[in-house]
């Protein structure tokens, strides 16, 4: 998503012709595709405006510079000399942007061809909204169907997207907006807890009821489109900057978790996009020139890799019934995902047969007519390559591509109408709950008055933008509840926690004291002593203090970037726990900082030291975090924090609890083992209600029951070379190939045979539950593929293709346009050209369809139950708490020849709330798809029919109770 921002230097000169598509290689490995080096030097030779410096090539760009300084004179002369030679001694250093290093690009569109774009409309689930649309559709002139496809452009609206409406017809302006964990920009909402720290609930009700409570304050607030949730990136590199927004490094978690929140946000009749599709997983060079590359980092991925790992969440998303999907910055396969058509086309319209419409990430296309071709139907925000400079790759240019026969008229049409029967899909053609009048609130200004489209230099009427609605409700007790069952108890050793309000219960304290007193020789009485170390236990500046959260400071609570959204408050730990002790028997004592001094700590009972690690989008760096992390090291000296806290509180013999809060993974190796270093806890990221969360836990009042959604290993090199983020380009199209395949996070720790520190799914609890009684009772017989695919549940609409008058696109007569604002018409017809337009390889060759395909979801059959399997789950200790069941499937040994499996894979979990010495059953239903592999070779879903499939249900991923077969 973008930045807060209007500036920034990315590919494109436009072509006067067509829809300037040179720059896309969408899709084609054909000689007539041009490379960018070569599509560059003819830009320079064919264009009519001036060439940015930027577009020149390396060699011409210095020979400029410097003719420039031998010309000139002044100061400025001094300033480009300094600015010449030291680049000029970089590149002789053999630093990072070495021009001979990078003159070769690889050869683009390695992706290969499908087209045409599927039509929308042939799910029974969808067939009476594109009814609907199809009325309107039909009546719409082709400017305002390109109203509707084209943003308006940066700043040109109050939400951070919006698109054109169709007036005449009756189809308002969409409002857009981020994001993953509450509205970004807006003022008087709920800040939840990250993506991350959902997954860590393992609670399917909860990623439902944070969905919802979304979506409520967004439709309150006047937004139409949910730009989450968040399931790309998957989770591949721990470091990875954007991985708190999803929900963890497994695609069934993500895929359940996703849909959930899907359904949750749908049900208040909000549109959610499932985003980045796909293979976004670091941020160091995920668009072009934001790295000072002209190109975005190509993940290149093995057909069987991106569907059972990081197209699997997005099919679930599908099935749930979401509205859109948000492709992403980066290329796959070296073709850009928002032009890719085998991507866009051919698995997410055909094969998961999704029915929404396809919206790009900011400024994410990379062309004009190929884009739409290859199933792009939304582009966001609407200007093209460059930020708020109102040049839309499509708009006019989609007009004239469409009059001019590039893209044909059905296919405008049915981008158009992709995206009314989503509206008309979520219901909000009813006015009482979905207004047609921009937002409440403005994502450029906390005035009260400003103008509707700020990122125009027009001049335009103050109106009130800022109406400073509250619709937070109740929501916090949702974001307390997802804080507090998303933390994770890693270590309890001699059951320490939970803590009473008086300190420890009273026979502990005894006992505690007594054995100081033999360790130091100095007797403990009065008030229970208590140290809370650290700047994450404070306030800081205070939560927002950073633009977009883009900083590391007082206790962290959010990763930052488009993700992130303004705290209405944040409840810190030391506020919590201050509130919380009982005062006439606790003496607390804070240094909320990470250099305390040593003196303090002597006379302590208990330390609670509070560290994290922070992460975010790529458009800000803090420190040396350039969005990805550059380790898995605790930041801001928090391991030197606590070993120090260790050494010296009670005189080396107090207890110790550490308290992390946390992006992702980190490492834990330097003071985990210490004798007293007696709990550990994981608390993620838990949003606004953080200290509260936190003491529930703490004090008992909340039974942990979180689990890692990712494993923690014991070095960064644990988890393999696919782990590892690409910090330093590899070429002027970085290539990060996936040679790892399935193996990632735990799948690589199995296969590896390395030992983690703590593994997926793990997480302890105050209580003991005991797994027996496992059965597995067969629903359908085992058959390698699925049934056919059935014919469409329904008919696309039907329009007339006949290419429409071109005088209904010439701007209305007296019409005044605002500057910078993206419309959809033309000043003359002069401007359309008639050339052939040069469509990729394979553009008329039909595809065949997937027999995978042939229903929202993909085929019906894959989700199918084929098997279940059932356990008992019982409380066995002294408290009421959840269990976390997790059932893992073993592939056959047999296996089938030549493929390779995992050694288990996620494909079930519940969360059990059991009272003490309850038991109850838990039954999990693996369907055809949770049993089955992707053949490559037959290009389907397969189950192995030979051998038997093992069934593991545990507490984690190694932790197995019980197990099975079938």
């Amino acid at each position: 998503m973008a930045p807060d921002q209007s500036s920034r230097g990315l590919l494109g000169a436009r072509s006067d012709r067509r829809s300037f598509d040179k720059n896309d290689h969408s899709d084609s490995d054909s000689d007539s595709d041009l490379d960018a080096t070569e599509f560059l030097d003819r830009e320079a030779q064919t264009s009519s405006e001036p060439k940015p410096a930027f577009l020149s090539s390396p060699a011409a760009r210095w020979k400029s510079s410097l003719a420039r300084f031998l010309a000139g004179r002044s100061r400025r002369c001094l300033i480009v000399l300094v600015f010449v030679v030291g680049v000029w001694v970089l590149l002789g250093a053999g630093g990072t942007f070495a021009y001979k290093k990078y003159q070769q690009e690889p050869t683009y569109g390695l992706s290969p061809p499908w087209y045409p774009s599927p039509k929308g409309g042939i799910a029974s689930t969808w067939a009476e909204s594109y009814k609907k649309a199809a009325k309107m559709v039909d009546k719409m002139t082709l400017a305002e169907k390109v109203n509707v496809t084209t943003g308006t452009g940066w700043q040109m609206g109050l939400s951070v997207g919006t698109n054109g409406p169709a007036v005449h017809v009756g189809f308002p302006q969409l409002q857009l907006q981020d994001g993953p964990l509450g509205i970004r920009f807006a003022d008087n909402i709920t800040a939840f807890p990250a993506g991350i720290t959902v997954g860590a609930t393992w609670n399917r009700q909860l990623m439902y009821a944070r969905g919802k409570a979304h979506a409520i304050e967004a439709r309150e607030k006047g937004i139409n489109v949910l730009l989450g949730p968040c399931v790309g990136p998957l989770g591949r590199m721990p470091a990875g900057g954007r991985n708190w927004e999803g929900f963890g490094a497994d695609p069934y978690l993500q895929g359940i978790a996703g849909a959930e929140t899907v359904k949750g946000i749908q049900s208040e009749g909000v549109m959610a996009t499932i985003k980045h599709f796909v293979a976004n997983e670091q941020e160091h060079f995920r668009q072009p020139w934001e790295w000072g590359l002209p190109h975005a980092v190509s993940s290149n991925i093995d057909d069987r890799a991106l569907h059972e790992l990081y197209a699997w969440p997005f099919g679930d998303a599908v099935k749930a019934g979401v509205a859109s999907v948000m492709c992403s910055y980066n290329m796959v396969n070296n073709s850009y995902s928002c032009g890719n058509s085998k991507l866009l086309n051919g698995i997410l319209k055909d094969e998961l047969g999704f029915q929404g419409f396809v919206m790009s990430d900011w400024l994410a296309q990379r062309g004009g007519v190929s884009t739409a071709l290859a199933g792009l139907d939304m582009t966001m925000p609407g200007d093209g390559v460059g930020w708020a400079d109102g040049k839309s790759l499509w708009g006019p240019e989609l007009t004239k591509a469409v009059l001019n026969g590039s893209v044909p008229v059905e296919r405008i049409n049915d981008m158009a109408t992709r995206i009314v029967a989503a509206w008309y899909q979520l219901g909000q053609d009813d006015e009482t709950k979905f207004p047609r009048q921009p937002p409440n609130f403005s994502s450029w200004t906390n005035d009260r008055l400003g103008v509707l489209a700020p990122g125009s230099p027009s001049p335009q009427p103050q109106v009130q933008v800022n109406k400073f609605l509250n619709v937070q409700a109740n929501h916090s007790i949702i974001a307390r509840e997802v804080a507090a069952e998303g933390t994770v108890l890693l270590k309890n050793d001699a059951g320490l926690l939970p803590l009473t309000r008086q300190g420890l219960p009273d026979a502990k304290l005894k006992a505690r004291r007594s054995v100081l007193a033999r360790a130091t020789g100095k007797q403990h009485t009065g008030k229970f002593k208590i140290g809370i170390f650290g700047e994450d236990a404070g306030p800081g500046n205070g939560p927002n203090a950073c633009k977009d959260r883009g900083c590391n400071q007082g206790t962290l609570a959010s990763g930052w970037g488009s993700g992130a959204v303004e705290f209405p408050y944040l409840v810190t730990p030391i506020e919590a726990l201050r509130s919380q002790f009982n005062t006439s028997r606790v003496a607390l004592n804070d240094y909320l900082v990470n250099k305390p001094p040593t003196s303090a700590m002597a006379d302590l009972e208990l330390c609670i030291v509070f560290a994290n690690a922070d992460s975010g989008e790529g458009f800000t760096k803090w420190d040396d975090v350039s969005g990805d992390r550059p380790n898995l090291d605790l930041q801001k000296g928090g391991d030197a924090l606590i070993t120090t806290v260790a050494s010296t509180c009670g005189g080396g013999v107090g207890d110790v609890i550490v308290v992390i809060h946390a992006v992702g993974p980190v490492l834990m190796e330097k003071w985990i083992d210490l004798p007293n270093v007696k709990a550990v806890l994981l608390a993620n990221l838990p949003g606004e209600e953080s200290g509260n969360a936190l003491a529930d836990v703490l004090f008992g009042d909340v039974n942990p029951s979180g689990h890692l959604p990712f494993t923690i290993g014991k070095s960064l090199k644990d988890y393999g070379p696919g782990g590892q983020v690409m910090y330093r380009p590899n070429g002027v199209v970085p290539q990060q190939d996936f040679t790892e395949g399935l193996y990632i996070d735990y799948r690589y720790f199995d296969k590896q045979g390395i030992e983690p520190r703590f593994e997926f799914g793990f997480g302890l609890s105050y209580t003991q539950f005991k797994y027996s009684g496992l059965e597995v009772t067969p629903r359908k017989t085992k058959s390698a593929l699925p049934k056919e695919r059935p014919s469409p549940a329904a008919e696309p609409p039907a329009y007339s293709t006949a290419v429409p008058d071109s005088k209904e696109v010439l701007f209305p007569e007296g019409f005044s346009p605002l500057e910078k604002y993206v419309y959809p018409y033309l000043r003359s017809v002069d401007e359309i050209v008639s050339d052939p337009y040069p469509y990729p390889d394979g553009w008329d060759t039909k595809q065949p369809l997937s027999g995978a395909g042939g229903a929202e979801g993909g085929n019906p059959d894959l989700w199918e139950v084929y098997v279940e399997v059932s356990v008992e789950v019982e409380n066995v200790d002294g408290v009421a708490g959840a269990a976390v069941p997790q059932l893992y499937l073993e592939y056959p040994a047999e296996g089938e020849e030549g493929v390779d499996f995992p050694v288990r894979v996620l494909r079930g979990f519940e969360k059990v709330w059991l009272e003490r010495g309850q038991k109850k059953k838990v039954v999990f239903g693996l369907t055809r798809r949770d049993l089955s592999y992707w053949s490559v070779e037959r290009q389907n879903w397969v189950m192995v029919v030979g051998g038997e499939y093992g069934f593991a249900v545990g507490e984690s991923s190694r932790d197995v109770k019980v197990r099975g077969s079938w």
